[in-house]
């Protein structure tokens, strides 16, 4: 199912299978990877190595660390089988480079098929934005028990 720009919503994106709670891993790749892996696992993406080629290819552009913790590495690919996002909380902080150049520990991993890299791929960016623009929604997310509760406020911006 390819995602329309007219009807794009993030429970067509994100789901409880594609949010981690408890990344292990305490490096940049090492996140990226396991955030790939639960794509692949899932059927989003079909081979995991050359997705992280492409997200490590566009993370040598320019930073996606953003601000409070929180990255947002992504990855056109022909390697994308359904445009995704995964979602991943650390434990501990995670070098990044950021905007304010602090630590990361929430990743929003985005996975856009190469046909939807134009109107698709802007309007997730633009969605995850004004989130992200929201304090206490940024504040939440460090605190959140639950996956359904990542869906929940992923849906009030809809």
């Amino acid at each position: 199912m390819d995602v329309q720009m007219d009807d794009l919503d993030f429970t067509k994106v994100v789901t409880e299978d594609l949010i981690s709670l408890d990344l292990k891993s305490t490096t940049k790749i090492g996140v990226i990877a396991e955030l790939t892996n639960l794509l692949f696992v899932n059927g989003c993406v079909t081979d995991e190595a050359a997705f992280i080629e492409d997200v490590l290819y566009r993370e040598s552009a320019g930073p996606t660390g953003l601000e409070k913790g929180i990255a947002i590495p992504h990855g056109k690919s022909d390697s994308v089988q359904k445009t995704s996002i995964a979602i991943g909380r650390t434990n501990k902080e995670i070098e990044w480079e950021s905007l304010d150049g602090g630590p990361i520990n929430i990743i929003i991993l985005f996975a856009v098929k190469n046909s939807d890299k134009t109107t698709t791929h802007i309007k997730l960016l633009q969605k995850v934005a004004v989130l992200l623009a929201d304090e206490e929604k940024i504040e939440k997310f460090q605190t959140l028990q639950t996956k359904r509760e990542f869906i929940e406020i992923f849906a009030e911006n809809n």
